[in-house]
C-alpha cells in the first residue's frame, strides 16, 4: 500500500525493510520500523530526519501505518511512544 499527494510527499510499505517509509521530493524523510506477527504488528520506532522537523510528518506517517494495519485487520502492539501517543490521541482512526 502507497499514499502520495501532490506536495510531494509519498508514504509506503517498505516490507524488505521491515517498516514504512514517507518520503519528500523523493528523498527518505522518515520511516517507522515493525515487526510483523502471523496476526499481529509491533511498531517498535519512529524517525523523521531532523531537518524536517516540526511539517506533521511523523503525524501522517503513524496514520498511514496504522490505516494500513486496521485494514489488513492485525493487532498493533505499539511499542514506540510516539506511536502509543497517537494512538492514544486518535483511538477511531
Amino acid at each position: 500500500m502507497s499514499e502520495a499527494d501532490q506536495d510531494g510527499v509519498e508514504i509506503r510499505d517498505a516490507p524488505d525493510f521491515d517498516r514504512y517509509e514517507i518520503e519528500v521530493d523523493g528523498e527518505l524523510a522518515g520511516f517507522v520500523t515493525y515487526k510483523l506477527g502471523e496476526a499481529s504488528i509491533a511498531f517498535t520506532h519512529t524517525e523523521i530526519d531532523p531537518d524536517r522537523g516540526g511539517q506533521g510528518l511523523g503525524t501522517r506517517l503513524i496514520e498511514f501505518a496504522v490505516r494500513d494495519a486496521r485494514a489488513r485487520n492485525l493487532r498493533i502492539h505499539p511499542i514506540c511512544p510516539f506511536v502509543r501517543s497517537w494512538i492514544e490521541e486518535n483511538p477511531e482512526e
